[in-house]
């Protein structure tokens, strides 16, 4: 389905204030070239498009928003991040594509200029129009202003024909209008039903996942498009006390050994976890927790069967993620969502790798008590917590693009939780879309394997019995849209995985 016909419940309210904000209540500015009329009084609500096909990309993009910010150019949200096909040009390299709402109290022409500014900097020349370019900086939206200019034109003249254009724009919205700006952002596309309508009659999601036009994340040396298949976490607990695996894998040599297991078994991802995060779990220092990780992970990098395979570190310690990503590690695996280290977003900003953002309460002391078991609707509130919690990373420096989100199975919630977690993956996407469309297109994991609930539910007190029932809430949680499945057995959930897999491609082509 896609996603305008997703929001199409929402359509009467924007048709309301796409009314309210069009015609004579719209503010318009009109400038010549040698009289341009700028605002300085105060800061407006801005979105650029950002584009780049020479050289590194990535590391293009990430100068380009560090020289914004330092311009005065205060970025609030991001989009998505596109691997796009050349337009108008096809004979160059694909591009990357995102965009980025800011606040700035440039006026437009001057704003306009600073990116000009960058784009110089960064080694851009005049060239073939629509040819390669280190950086393109474009202005699609000023304030609620529509502006015409020799030098400038917002709307950009050219959104309603560039899909490439259109998604991260539309990522920067929410499915619920969230203010007068973005209504009358809306009411400045050239259809009736705003900027939605105007990304559905382009193709809408359907564009997304083909070799013109892939979402995808950077991770590691490469770009991961992650909807071409479900990708297996494997689990190895190095702490004493885990409530599956606890001591098992006390040595270098015993852990290598599952890794190269694990692998063969098909996994794409190995989560390293020093720390115990089982209910009721004390608490270890970032020191005990690296020593007890490095020495490990020290040892995994350098097995040739690592290669092609990545390593996330299962951390809420901003001193031990540093660390492991320093020697080694792809990504960081918080399952605090940043609550429990103040330090930890911004140390992932730095370090510009994923980030899982996992739903709890409390801490693993605290998360099973009553006050934590408290939800009226655990779906939707599990989307609003997570929400603003990332919404606090992305205002620190982490892009919606390198954002992974996990529900937490398991982690302040009950069996009941739990299952309407399972049952309920598509509505916490669309509860996330409805205050960022960027967020709930996050690769999302999920990580029942082997916990209580299962066993409350089969009665299986052993965690090592309860894999048959993690196979079935691992294919639930796929076929309810998780990405990513974080599990103990590798070889039995990746079958059903590549189940599940094969059932949604199936029922893809047949739409």
């Amino acid at each position: 389905m896609s996603l305008f016909k997703r929001l199409m419940p929402i359509k009467q309210g924007l048709s309301d204030a796409v009314k309210l904000f069009g015609g004579s209540s719209l503010c318009f500015l009109h400038s010549a070239p040698d009289s341009h009329v700028e605002l300085h009084s105060q800061e407006q609500e801005v979105v650029i498009a950002l584009g780049s096909n020479v050289g590194d990309r990535l590391s293009n993009f990430n100068h380009a928003l560090q020289l914004m910010k330092k311009s005065g150019i205060t970025i609030i949200r991001h989009g998505c991040l596109y691997e796009t096909a050349p337009a108008y040009v096809t004979d160059q390299p694909h591009f990357l594509n995102s965009a980025v709402r800011a606040v700035t109290k440039f006026g437009p022409h001057e704003l306009l200029g600073v990116l000009k500014k960058i784009e110089k900097d960064m080694g851009r020349t005049d060239g073939i129009r629509y040819g390669p370019r280190p950086i393109d900086l474009d202005i699609l939206f000023y304030g609620k202003f529509r502006i015409n200019s020799d030098t400038l034109t917002v709307p950009h003249e050219r959104i309603w024909e560039r899909p490439f254009v259109m998604a991260p724009l539309m990522d920067l919205l929410g499915s619920d209008v969230e203010n007068d700006t973005v209504a009358c952002w809306h009411s400045l596309s050239i259809h009736s039903g705003g900027l939605f309508e105007s990304w559905e009659k382009l193709g809408g999601e359907y564009l997304i996942g083909k070799e013109e036009m892939k979402r995808v994340l950077p991770i590691g040396n490469h770009l991961w498009d992650w909807s071409r298949k479900t990708s297996v976490m494997g689990v190895i607990n190095l702490t004493p006390d885990s409530f599956s695996d606890g001591g098992k894998f006390q040595s270098v040599d015993s852990v290598v050994s599952h890794v190269c297991s694990m692998i063969s078994d098909g996994a794409d991802i190995i989560d390293f976890g020093a720390q115990s995060t089982r209910p009721m779990a004390s608490r270890i220092s970032p020191q005990e927790e690296l020593d007890r990780l490095m020495p490990v992970l020290e040892a995994v990098v350098k097995i040739p069967e690592m290669n092609g395979k990545l390593i996330s570190v299962d951390t809420f310690y901003s001193e031990v993620a540093l660390e492991a990503v320093k020697n080694g590690a792809h990504l960081v695996n918080d399952v605090s969502g940043g609550q429990l280290d103040p330090n930890m977003t911004k140390v992932v900003a730095g370090l510009e790798v994923p980030y899982v953002a996992m739903h709890m309460r409390g801490d693993p002391t605290t998360m099973q008590n009553s006050e934590n078991l408290q939800y009226d609707n655990v779906c939707k509130q599990v989307a609003f917590e997570l929400y603003s919690q990332i919404k606090d990373a992305e205002l620190i420096g982490v892009p919606a693009w390198r954002i992974i989100i996990d529900p937490g199975i398991g982690f302040s919630k009950n069996t009941k939780h739990n299952l309407d977690i399972l049952m309920g993956l598509p509505t916490i996407r669309a509860e996330i879309a409805r205050k960022s469309l960027a967020t709930s297109h996050a690769p999302m994991l999920i990580g029942p394997s082997r916990k209580r609930f299962l066993g409350e539910i089969c009665a299986r007190p052993a965690a090592i019995e309860r894999d048959p029932a993690t196979i079935a809430s691992i294919a639930a949680g796929i076929l309810g849209g998780a990405n990513i499945v974080r599990v103990h057995n590798v070889r039995d959930n990746l079958d059903a995985a590549k189940l599940c897999d094969a059932m949604l491609k199936h029922k893809r082509s047949a739409a």
